[in-house]
């Protein structure tokens, strides 16, 4: 307990059943620390004066990637800015080049979604492009079908012995209601609802990627797909990428 409370009080991040247990007072400690030390104008003061290209990562959870000024709702490191991407971005328009996000739309309300969608295409510069990768509709309705892959098989399998609570048995039954209800997913997107609103947004060139390829140099081998077992990340998931062609 001790060694918790010096933490909380240092900032430092901890893992384990304390941080379950000090979660609330965790989360407070680290917004009055940022708050006091500016921490969140610091991170983005020091990406903004690099040079080079202005890159914005959204919901970066502990996937911290170099050269991006990486963001979270609940940021774990102080190399990276707090930021609610339900409200207006602290950034001027047409600031960044590039903004990417991985596995985080799915998990805030669809209007939210659309928001922050309209926010990247705000604060991208013109020709500045913008790349999503989030689960996808399609996988869980193949995952339903009866005639599964070898891979759908084994993610099946995985599933319930990664989620043993909620899934209690190895079918695609329990992992579809588990993967719908219990990782906070508030809406599962598919190719044509995704492509809607990157166009409501104002984007266009818009185009479908494998994970961690792109034409685009910048957004090669950005998804974490070492975070689960292989395979498994391009099997749940889809990527599209757009261009803001005007202002």
């Amino acid at each position: 307990m001790a060694n918790s409370i010096k933490n909380l009080l240092q900032g430092t991040p901890f893992f384990g059943p304390a941080r379950a247990a000090y979660q609330p007072m965790y989360r407070a400690v680290r917004a009055t620390r940022r708050m006091i030390f500016q921490v969140d104008k610091s991170v983005i003061r020091e990406h903004l004066s690099r040079p080079g290209h202005k890159k914005l990562h959204l919901g970066c959870g502990n996937h911290i990637i170099d050269g991006w000024l990486n963001s979270d709702y609940f940021p774990y490191s102080e190399k990276v800015m707090r930021l609610d991407v339900s409200r207006k971005f602290p950034f001027d328009d047409n600031t960044f080049e590039y903004a990417f996000s991985e596995h985080m739309i799915e998990h805030i309300p669809h209007a939210v979604g659309q928001h922050m969608i309209n926010e990247c295409f705000r604060v991208l510069k013109l020709g500045g492009r913008l790349r999503i990768t989030t689960p996808d509709l399609a996988f869980l309705v193949a995952l339903y079908q009866q005639e599964k892959t070898d891979l759908q098989t084994r993610y099946i399998r995985w599933s319930a012995e990664a989620n043993r609570q909620n899934v209690p048995f190895p079918m695609d039954t329990y992992v579809i209601n588990n993967f719908v209800r219990d990782y906070g997913h508030q809406f599962i997107y598919d190719e044509k609802a995704l492509r809607a609103s990157f166009e409501r947004a104002g984007f266009a060139g818009i185009v479908r990627c494998e994970l961690n390829e792109s034409q685009c140099a910048e957004f090669r081998n950005l998804e974490n797909e070492a975070k689960i077992p292989e395979g498994f990340l391009r099997l749940e998931s889809f990527t599209l990428e757009g261009t803001k062609l005007k202002p």
